[in-house]
C-alpha cells in the first residue's frame, strides 16, 4: 500500500497545528504503508513564501517531496478579499479568488498529483480550507481522504467547501462536533466519516522541578502553550487573567510558550518563554497547576490531550464547541464562557488540589482510552481496510 500525505507546510521546525498532526500519523503510518509526503517549500504560514530549497529530502526516514509556492500571501490583500466574500453577496469565482489568495499557491503540487495518480493507493490531505486540498481532492476524488481539521469559522459556510465535502472516499474527522458540524454542512452523511483524532508524542525525560530551576519560577503558575494570537483567545486570556489577578489578589503566574504575532501585556506575573524544545514543553506542563485553552476555534485541541496524558486538568472556553465537548466528555477539565464564569472556575481549581487530581486523573483515562497510538493507528488501518473491501465487492 503506498499512500501519500498531503499537507500545506511539513518539517521538523513546525510544532503545532495540522502540521505537525500530518507528520506524526505519516511517521507512525509508515509501520504498515510506504508513505511519502506531498508539499510546499513554505514555513511561515503567514505569507507561505518559500523556504526550503530541496525538492525532496527524508525526514524521519519519509521522502518529502516539496514544491513551490509560486505567488507568496500578501495579507492586506488577503485581508480585504476575505472580508468582502464574508460580508457581502458574493459569486463562487469570488470565493476561488478567495482561495488562491489563501494559497500556499503551489500549482506544480496539484500537477505532480494528476500526473502520478496511478503510484499511489490513497491520498492523505490535511486541512480543508487550502489551495492543496482543495484542486488535490477535486484531481482524485476516488482515491482521497480527507482530514479536515475544520473549525467554527465564516470559512466552513463557503459554497466551495461544500460541494468538495461531497467528494472524498472518507474522512478522518478530529472530533464528533467537526463531524456534526461537516455534516450539516454538506448534507454528506452518506461518505464514510470516523472520529479518530491524533495520539501525543511524549518525550521520555522531561522535570517540573527542572523547568522551576532552569527559569526561577517560584510559586505556583498555568500555562499556556501554543501560537499567541487573538483567534487562540489570547487577547481575552489576557484581560480575564489580570482581572483575575487585580480582584482576588491571587500569587498565580501566567507562563506561555509558543510563538506570538500580539503584543504579550507587561506585568512581572506573565512570563513569555518564546518556542521551546519538547522536552522544556512537557516539563513546563508537568510543573504547571493547569492548563489554559482559551481558543475560540479548534477541531482538537492537541494541547490539552498532552495536558491529560500528564494527568494536569484544564480550563477552556467554553464558547468553543469542540472544546467544551473535549471537556465534558473527558470529565477533565473546567469551562467558562464569560469572566465571571473564568474567576470561579479559576478560583476554584487554584484552592482545591483534590479537584485538580481527579480532574487530571480523569482526563489522563481518557486520553488513554481513546489517543494512544495504537488506537489511532488501528483506526487509520480499519478506515482504508474497509475502502478496500468496497473495491473487491
Amino acid at each position: 500500500m503506498k499512500v501519500a500525505f498531503v499537507v500545506q507546510r511539513y518539517g521538523l521546525e513546525i510544532s503545532g497545528g495540522a502540521e505537525l498532526h500530518c507528520r506524526w500519523v505519516a511517521e507512525h503510518m509508515s509501520q504498515y504503508w510506504e508513505v511519502e509526503v506531498l508539499t510546499t517549500k513554505a514555513l511561515d504560514y503567514i505569507t507561505w513564501k518559500n523556504h526550503f530549497p530541496r525538492d525532496e529530502e527524508i525526514i524521519n526516514g519519509i521522502k518529502v517531496r516539496r514544491f513551490p509556492v509560486v505567488r507568496p500571501r500578501h495579507p492586506e490583500r488577503f485581508g480585504r478579499i476575505q472580508n468582502y466574500i464574508f460580508e457581502n453577496e458574493h459569486t463562487i469565482e469570488d470565493e476561488l479568488r478567495w482561495l488562491e489568495e489563501e494559497g500556499p499557491l503551489a500549482p506544480s503540487l496539484i500537477s505532480y498529483i494528476k500526473e502520478n495518480e496511478n503510484k499511489y493507493d490513497y491520498f492523505i490531505f490535511f486541512s480543508y480550507r487550502y489551495y492543496h486540498s482543495y484542486w488535490g481532492i477535486k484531481a482524485v476524488p476516488h482515491k482521497s481522504l480527507l482530514v479536515p481539521t475544520a473549525e467554527h469559522d465564516p470559512v466552513i459556510y463557503l459554497r466551495i467547501f461544500r460541494d468538495l465535502f461531497r467528494l472524498p472516499r472518507a474522512f478522518i474527522y478530529n472530533s464528533l462536533e467537526e463531524r456534526e458540524m461537516i455534516q450539516k454542512v454538506a448534507n454528506n452523511e452518506h461518505i464514510p466519516g470516523e472520529v479518530v483524532g491524533v495520539g501525543i508524542e511524549i518525550p521520555p525525560l522531561f522535570s517540573g522541578e527542572q523547568f522551576r530551576k532552569k527559569y526561577g519560577l517560584d510559586g505556583c503558575y498555568a500555562i499556556y502553550i501554543g501560537r499567541i494570537d487573538e483567534n487562540k483567545g489570547c487577547l481575552e486570556l489576557f484581560d480575564y487573567f489580570l482581572r483575575f489577578k487585580e480582584e482576588t489578589s491571587s500569587p498565580l503566574r501566567l507562563v506561555l510558550i509558543g510563538s506570538t504575532i500580539l503584543k504579550i501585556p507587561s506585568h512581572p506575573d506573565i512570563i513569555y518563554l518564546g518556542f521551546a524544545s519538547e522536552e522544556d514543553k512537557f516539563s513546563a506542563l508537568d510543573g504547571a497547576l493547569l492548563l489554559f485553552m482559551p481558543s475560540f476555534y479548534e477541531s482538537l485541541s492537541m494541547v490539552t490531550l498532552e495536558a491529560w496524558a500528564l494527568k494536569k486538568p484544564v480550563l477552556v472556553n467554553g464558547r468553543c464547541a469542540v472544546l467544551k465537548g473535549q471537556c465534558l466528555r473527558a470529565n477533565g477539565g473546567l469551562y467558562y464562557e464569560n469572566y465571571d464564569e473564568f474567576r470561579e472556575a479559576l478560583g476554584l481549581l487554584i484552592s482545591d488540589s483534590r479537584l485538580r487530581e481527579v480532574l487530571g486523573l480523569r482526563g489522563y483515562e481518557y486520553f488513554k482510552q481513546n489517543y494512544t497510538w495504537e488506537i489511532i493507528e488501528n483506526k487509520y488501518l480499519k478506515i482504508v481496510e474497509k475502502l478496500e473491501q468496497e473495491k473487491r465487492t
